[in-house]
């Protein structure tokens, strides 16, 4: 069987990410969440069900702000409060995406300091566009998924960039995606995925 793994971005989102937990928990599917510190602050329910049901929580910045935005006093800030909010809530962070992908010159540094490891992606399907129906999303993911992908969707993210209701969209293409990617395709936490990188 061929390995896939599905991350989550920006979250959680009190309004979406339960109605997702819900059903990665029916197909029994673990995933990785990359999640806001300051929404994992105000969701700590949301971040015990993620870890209660076996999926990766990881990190995504503080607030969302982008690296080429960010100074070395802010950034050192960003990666401690973050730090400090998901050993509060029992996470145990492995792994860090930036927002948007985006690095500075200081990111490599706080990664070492905080023993993080860098993941970014290998499928965007671009699901928090106004533009993303449900169908597209769904055949973008089963076109560009391969063995061994990471695959990035977003459970969260209106504040940030992503359009009003795409999350919901998001997890109605997962309800049809899921029963098609389950034939050929074992998923995996980032973790599980790729342990050695």
């Amino acid at each position: 069987m061929k390995q896939l793994a599905i991350t989550f971005d920006d979250g959680p989102d009190p309004r979406y990410t339960g109605l997702l937990l819900d059903l990665l928990k029916e197909h029994q599917i673990p995933a990785t969440f990359f999640v806001v510190a300051t929404n994992a602050k105000n969701n700590p329910d949301l971040i015990h069900r993620m870890l209660a049901e076996h999926h990766q929580v990881a990190m995504h910045s503080y607030s969302h702000r982008h690296a080429w935005l960010s100074s070395y006093p802010y950034l050192k800030k960003d990666f401690q409060y973050s730090f400090e909010i998901m050993k509060e809530l029992g996470c145990r962070p492995c792994c860090y995406r930036p927002p948007w992908g985006a690095r500075n010159p200081f990111t490599g540094y706080f990664l070492k300091q905080y023993g993080l490891r860098l993941v970014l992606w290998d499928v965007m399907v671009q699901d928090w566009q106004a533009k993303a129906t449900v169908q597209r999303t769904k055949d973008r993911i089963l076109a560009r998924v391969f063995d061994g992908a990471v695959l990035c969707l977003h459970d969260a993210g209106e504040k940030t960039g992503g359009s009003k209701g795409a999350p919901l969209r998001t997890i109605e293409a997962l309800r049809m995606a899921l029963p098609l990617l389950e034939r050929d395709y074992v998923f995996k936490t980032i973790e599980e995925l790729k342990p050695n990188e």
